[in-house]
C-alpha cells in the first residue's frame, strides 16, 4: 500500500474529533481504540511505572517495532519477556517457556520492582501490569500468559492527543 499524507491527515482529524467527542471518558475512547480507529501500526513507547526508565529493547524487534523489555517470573522459573509494542498486538517472545493460562509476576529491568498491580483483570482476574506511556497516560496489559485483555488511560487528555497526533500523526 502506497502513503496517502491527504488520507493520513484526514483520518487523523476524524480520530481526533472522534476522541475530543468523547470528553475525557475513557471507556469511550477505549472503545474507539477496539472499534479499530487506532492505526494498527501505533507502536507505544513506555517506561516502568515505579522509577521511570525507559522499557523499550530498541535491540530486539517484533514486527519490525522495538519491544516492551521486562524480567518475568513464572512457577519457579525467571527470565526476560519481550513484548511487541504495537498497541493490539499479543505478540511476544521469552527466554523460559510460559505456559497459557499462567499468571506471571513482572519486573522492571532496571529497579527490579514487581509491575503486577492489585487490579484484578476483567476477563479473567489475573493480576493487572500497569506501564506509563512516554507520552502520557497509561497502558494495563494482563499478566495471565494468553489473556487479551488491554486497554490505555490518558489523564491531561488534550495534552497527550497532541503529543500522539504530533508522533502519529493520527
Amino acid at each position: 500500500t502506497s502513503f496517502d499524507p491527504k488520507l493520513n491527515m484526514w483520518f487523523g482529524f476524524v480520530i481526533l474529533f472522534r476522541i475530543l467527542a468523547c470528553k475525557a471518558d475513557h471507556r469511550k475512547f477505549h472503545n474507539l481504540i477496539k472499534e479499530g480507529s487506532m492505526p494498527k501500526n501505533v507502536s507505544l513507547n513506555v517506561k516502568c511505572t515505579k522509577c521511570g526508565h525507559s522499557l523499550m529493547d530498541h535491540k530486539k524487534e517484533i514486527n519490525a517495532k522495538p519491544t516492551i523489555l521486562v524480567d518475568v517470573k513464572s512457577e519457579n522459573k525467571e527470565g526476560k519477556l519481550w513484548l511487541c509494542s504495537t498497541y493490539g498486538c499479543y505478540d511476544k517472545e521469552s527466554s523460559i517457556t510460559l505456559a497459557d493460562g499462567c499468571e506471571v509476576e513482572v519486573s522492571c529491568p532496571h529497579c527490579n520492582e514487581v509491575l503486577n498491580t492489585d487490579v484484578n483483570c476483567k476477563e479473567c482476574n489475573g493480576k493487572v501490569v500497569k506501564f506509563n506511556i512516554e507520552i502520557g497516560g497509561l497502558v494495563s496489559v494482563c499478566s495471565r500468559v494468553g489473556c487479551e485483555s488491554h486497554y490505555i488511560m490518558i489523564e491531561e487528555l488534550e495534552d497527550t492527543l497532541r503529543k500522539f497526533h504530533r508522533i502519529y500523526g493520527v
